[in-house]
């Protein structure tokens, strides 16, 4: 019997019990804490030369009324990048290829970062919505369709990281299919295949650490036109 491809992507429970909060849970457990000796080991000084770059280059685009919002950035930049490579791991479940996630992520974060602009500049964030120089009959159009576009960008934000990481993993499941079924057929071309799913394997890692990088990055530029 042929499974569901989408089966992957349901939320896993067991005895009845969602198992959604442990698989959020999870990837904290797994990063080092540091210790109280004088030197750390390679790993944690790893750690924290990678989350100092990170930090320094989300900070370069932001005035320094934005580097409050540093903590959390950083913190959702390893948060989503962990789910998204612990998801590449055979029996495991992705959280980020759940919409819903995504969205509970980008949607409070966005409207944070518009709140803080009406709040500390009304003026300027009313502004983002009529460009300067506008023709009079275009404005009420023009305020409609800036308007949606400042609506749609939480939707777009989770959207994009969904869609990204469902396709991905369709497209490994539906190579690995291929090469398995064509193995005691033709081997050859199922050799050829494992090598194709190899370095699609490959690119997916990638395609993880970009997807949460540019997620962080985008709410950073969201964040930077309302300071």
């Amino acid at each position: 019997m042929m499974l569901n491809f989408f089966d992957q992507f349901m939320s896993p429970a067991h005895l009845g019990i969602p198992l959604m909060a442990l698989a959020l849970t999870l990837p904290w457990i797994l990063f080092p804490s540091p210790s109280t000796r004088w030197l750390n080991n390679r790993l944690i000084t790893l750690q924290g030369w990678f989350i100092n770059r990170f930090t320094q280059q989300l900070l370069i685009p932001l005035n320094l009324a934005g580097h409050k919002w540093a903590t959390i950035l950083t913190s959702l930049m390893l948060f989503l990048i962990t789910l998204n490579m612990l998801g590449l791991l055979p029996y495991t479940f992705t959280p980020t290829t759940q919409l819903s996630l995504n969205l509970g992520f980008a949607i409070p974060l966005w409207l944070a970062t518009v709140l803080i602009g009406v709040r500390n500049q009304p003026t300027a964030a009313l502004g983002h919505l009529l460009p300067e120089g506008t023709p009079t009959l275009l404005i009420p159009t023009l305020i409609i369709i800036e308007t949606v576009s400042l609506l749609i960008r939480p939707i777009a934000l989770g959207v994009r990281l969904t869609a990204n990481l469902t396709a991905g993993h369709l497209l490994i499941q539906l190579i690995a299919t291929a090469a398995f079924v064509l193995l005691p057929l033709m081997p050859a071309v199922a050799i050829l295949t494992a090598t194709v799913l190899f370095l699609l394997t490959l690119l997916e890692v990638a395609v993880a650490m970009i997807q949460a990088y540019v997620f962080v990055l985008l709410l950073s530029l969201y964040l930077q036109e309302n300071i």
